[in-house]
């Protein structure tokens, strides 16, 4: 088969890999037939991760057809169309028996960091009873695909982690994919101000398009913001970029009493301004989901209430990973957010 290797800092390639094996009863191999490209991607080929090993293949956001299946997977069976989650979860380890499928001891973000991912042909998925879901007819790869990951993220990461209710007026930190699902699936919640703040100007657009109530540039965020809330500050503000400014606007921008929920990956350390929030009683949360949510979100998607296709804005071969994640890094000019790539 073929996949896209990381061969270390700065280096990709689309290259021959042997088939991968089942490695326990507990495992299942998935012919992929839909994938994407996600930020976390580029920081492991920045050197941002560096706990993943070199020759990993890299993607953790896959749609396939079930090849094989370990005998102590139940839930799926040769020829189901399922998704493989961003998070492999064992099930049994302290923090599974709690529901925190992302802090699994076993699993966790496994694929295309630790193990390798998605962006293949195909792709072993270990603790497949509790990592994979199966498709409903009716949904197409496309429907489904960012179930896998920046839906769930947002949703759980952002959305739920932040306890965004009515009414609220919620900021979220930068608009990228996983900004723009927290966008869709806050919607669920019935907010009365989205606020949106980043710097490139066509992404604040398509936050409009998708729900967002107001989009402005950092400069502009407490003025919109002090103008919504009297004063008071947002309920909820999520960051969604991953560097100290914006992670240190969220910050800035809450209400006492209010939430911070981060779901960007940060690569540098963050300022975290005591001196202005330590009488505040601010929550702060950070995570990577657990994608216990997929069944919801599914049935939303079903019924028509959620539409993740929305953010795609490009689509390629899978042959021809390579060359999107080209377009994918260079979103400043190719306008890129989700490029699917399809076998």
């Amino acid at each position: 088969m073929k996949g896209l290797v990381y061969n270390g800092p700065g280096s990709i390639t689309w290259t021959d890999r042997p088939d991968p094996k089942m490695q326990a009863d507990t495992d299942i191999i998935m012919r992929v037939t839909t994938t994407t490209i996600c930020g976390s991607d580029t920081h492991i080929i920045k050197g941002g991760v560096p706990d993943t090993p070199h020759g990993t293949i890299l993607g953790h956001e896959g749609v396939g057809v079930v090849e094989e299946v370990g005998s102590a997977v139940k839930s799926v069976k040769p020829g189901d169309r399922i998704l493989a989650t961003c998070v492999t979860a064992c099930g049994y380890c302290r923090f599974c028996t709690s529901q925190q499928y992302g802090q699994c001891l076993n699993g966790g973000w496994a694929l295309g960091h630790l193990i390798d991912g998605v962006q293949a042909d195909f792709a072993r998925i270990p603790f497949a009873q509790n990592s994979t879901y199966k498709i409903p007819d009716a949904l197409s790869d496309e429907q489904v695909v960012f179930l896998t990951d920046i839906l769930a993220t947002g949703y759980e990461v952002g959305v739920l982690m932040g306890q965004v209710a009515p009414g609220d007026t919620i900021v979220i930190v930068g608009v990228g994919p996983v900004g723009l699902a927290t966008v869709l699936t806050a919607q669920l919640f019935a907010p009365t101000n989205i606020v949106v703040v980043d710097l490139v100007e066509s992404r604040l657009q398509k936050a409009l398009e998708l729900g967002a109530t107001h989009a402005v540039t950092p400069d502009k965020a407490h003025d919109i913001v002090n103008t919504l809330t009297d004063g008071l500050g947002a309920d909820v503000t999520i960051e969604a970029a991953g560097f100290p400014a914006p992670f240190e606007l969220a910050a800035d921008l809450v209400r006492s009493g209010g939430r911070i929920a981060n779901i960007g990956v940060h690569e540098e350390p963050a300022t975290l301004h005591l001196e202005k929030l330590w009488a505040k009683q601010v929550t702060i949360t950070t995570g990577i989901p657990s994608a216990l949510s997929v069944p919801q979100l599914m049935k939303a998607i079903e019924s028509g209430t959620l539409d993740g296709t929305t953010m795609i804005s490009h689509r390629m071969p899978l042959a021809e990973t390579v060359e999107g994640y080209d377009v994918f890094k260079n979103a400043a000019t190719t306008n890129a957010l989700k490029v699917v790539l399809i076998a």
